[in-house]
């Protein structure tokens, strides 16, 4: 699972009681690293293997990655239960969102993509509104606007473009970034659906298995034409491993101790990360315009997802006090 995954896995696992110490900070921090450079690697492999073959290789390593811990932790029988909603989820979870983030990796810069990954929360919110009613009350209705404000205000701007890209180009990239977004929110709802109560290893194997038997032959149709480097193979393997095997296992264990809430809090840190790594390690220029709108975004998701709720504390001050007697 990679940087817009949580609201599907969260959508699927149950909520933990409140953690009895601070480690789960520990584990949100290096998640929102390792979620946070998955755009990185993505960039540097998708500039030598292109976008379906970096999205194939990907998932497949995170396959090979999670199979044996299926195996180690006995849940081979969960997945084999409910295999066929867990492939096809799979694609929509992964296989669709990887390569269209690879795709637009190959316009606009990483940090630029973390950031309208940010809006996954609130596509989720819509689609959860749409799939099963759960209709937003004023402040996430607010935080909507706020949060697609932000968005409108990426697009209509050409920060944050690789050299030799012009703005329809990068408009096709932001557009390819929103579908998978989009993917990612429809996924949260197919889980919540279909695989409520299955063992979350179970699901995020099955999802990558069914991602890299769905990318398997495109990719091999688009496999470039001349070998990629060392380093774009090294960078897809770190990618698959680290950003995708480990941070599952991670992100797991956040649910598990600190509940799906604070586990969620890692989108906002993941845009931290990724601008941190595209401007150190790939000379992304980082422009007043894209902070600015990144803050917007993340003010959107806050109160989209509930994260934050307007009037809350005046709320709480009336229940708190009692009215005097008339």
């Amino acid at each position: 699972m990679s940087e817009g995954d949580c609201t599907t896995t969260s959508a699927a696992l149950p909520t933990a009681a409140r953690p009895a110490s601070r480690r789960w900070l520990v584990d949100l921090v290096l998640l929102g690293m390792l979620w946070g450079a998955s755009f990185l690697f993505m960039r540097v492999g998708a500039a030598e293997f292109g976008a379906l073959p970096t999205a194939a290789v990907r998932v497949a390593i995170a396959m090979l990655f999670l199979l044996p811990l299926l195996f180690m932790r006995s849940q081979w029988s969960s997945f084999t239960q409910y295999w066929k909603p867990a492939l096809g989820i799979g694609v929509l979870n992964s296989g669709l969102p990887f390569a269209f983030f690879s795709f637009a990796l190959l316009t606009i810069n990483s940090g630029l993509a973390a950031v309208i990954n940010a809006t996954v929360p609130m596509f989720g919110a819509l689609v959860a509104w749409g799939f099963f009613g759960e209709r937003p009350d004023r402040s996430r209705t607010l935080g909507l606007v706020i949060g697609f404000a932000g968005v409108a205000m990426l697009a209509g701007r050409s920060a944050g473009l690789q050299s030799g890209a012009d703005e329809t180009a990068a408009r096709w990239a932001i557009g390819a970034c929103l579908a998978a977004c989009i993917c990612y929110a429809f996924a949260a709802s197919l889980t919540r659906k279909h695989l409520g109560g299955v063992p979350a290893l179970a699901t995020a194997t099955g999802s990558q298995i069914g991602a890299t038997l769905a990318l398997a032959l495109p990719a091999l149709w688009f496999w470039p034409a001349t070998m990629p480097s060392l380093q774009a193979w090294l960078a897809l393997i770190v990618l698959g491993t680290a950003c995708t095997g480990l941070a599952y296992i991670l992100f797991f264990r956040l649910i598990e101790t600190a509940g799906p809430a604070r586990a969620l809090t890692v989108t906002f840190l993941v845009p931290v990360f990724a601008l941190f790594y595209g401007a150190v390690f790939l000379g992304e220029e980082i422009t007043q315009w894209m902070l600015i709108c990144a803050v917007v975004i993340v003010c959107g998701v806050a109160l989209s997802t509930g994260l934050v709720k307007l009037g809350r504390r005046q709320r709480d001050v009336a229940i708190a006090s009692p009215r005097p007697p008339r």
